[in-house]
């Protein structure tokens, strides 16, 4: 599935693949060798972030269509980061582990049509403009290490999402874009279910290695994450998904010592 560099070749593959382990036809072998970096499509461009265009705000239908395709690249890593989870860490843990990284891969790949239709119908699509590769490069800092994994993607980027989508949500309402919002309402729904799954397995490798969680993953995102863990935070989603506050509230406001 990391080796499929055309989207609708890399959605079909994942949503394949949650089929095939729903149906028991996966087994639970891990003698691949991880690719380094997942295929990547000629488009979008990939510029570092520091050159990355402002998009602006959710009131003009261009500023739109450029956050509709920022959260399109990101969905779209997304279901590399999910599967390099399985196949690069799967083999340590048991078939639970699998099958939730499996369910995050395809929600992801769904996730990624959705936006892609929705850019279509506006006159767009995936790789029109410029993206960045942040999502693939925490992922290649933290490959050595499932629980640094754990707590930097799922515990962390994927948890910001739920600190900004309800004003996405709010912004594309307020702009008469009914359609965008659903969808990423809809998206909204699901991160929560993907941020409890790391935090749960955080959790659970915390627990067999010996280690106390919550210092932990300070300790981790202190070493690991190159970015900021910055407020304001949605406190009551964090808590669904059993992010408590201990956790993020140590280190808010500041990435590396």
């Amino acid at each position: 599935m990391l080796l499929a560099a055309a989207p609708r070749a890399k959605v079909k593959a994942a949503r394949a693949a949650w089929r095939a382990s729903r149906q028991g036809a996966l087994a639970h072998r891990f003698d691949v060798l991880m690719p380094d970096r997942p295929a990547r499509p000629a488009r979008p461009e990939l510029l570092p972030p520091n050159r990355m265009p402002k998009r602006g705000k959710a009131g003009s239908e261009r500023s739109r269509i450029a956050m509709l395709h920022a959260l399109a690249h990101i969905e779209y890593g997304a279901i590399d980061l999910a599967f390099d989870m399985v196949g690069r860490f799967g083999a340590a843990y048991p078939s639970a582990f699998v099958d939730d990284w499996l369910s995050v891969g395809a929600d992801e790949a769904m996730h990624f049509a959705l936006l892609d239709r929705r850019l279509a119908a506006l006159g767009a699509g995936y790789g029109a403009l410029p993206a960045h590769d942040g999502l693939w490069e925490a992922a290649a800092a933290t490959a050595h290490d499932p629980l640094a994994r754990l707590a930097v993607v799922p515990m962390v980027l994927e948890a910001r999402g739920l600190d900004v989508t309800p004003a996405l949500v709010a912004a594309f309402t307020r702009a008469g874009d009914a359609r965008s919002a659903a969808i990423l309402a809809r998206i909204y729904r699901d991160e929560i279910r993907h941020v409890a799954a790391g935090t749960f397995w955080f959790k659970r490798t915390c627990e067999s290695r010996g280690l106390a969680a919550v210092p932990e993953w300070q300790r981790l995102i202190r070493s690991h994450f190159r970015g900021v863990v910055k407020p304001p935070f949605n406190d009551s989603a964090r808590d669904e998904a059993g992010l408590s506050r201990e956790f993020y509230l140590g280190v808010a406001g500041g990435g590396r010592p």
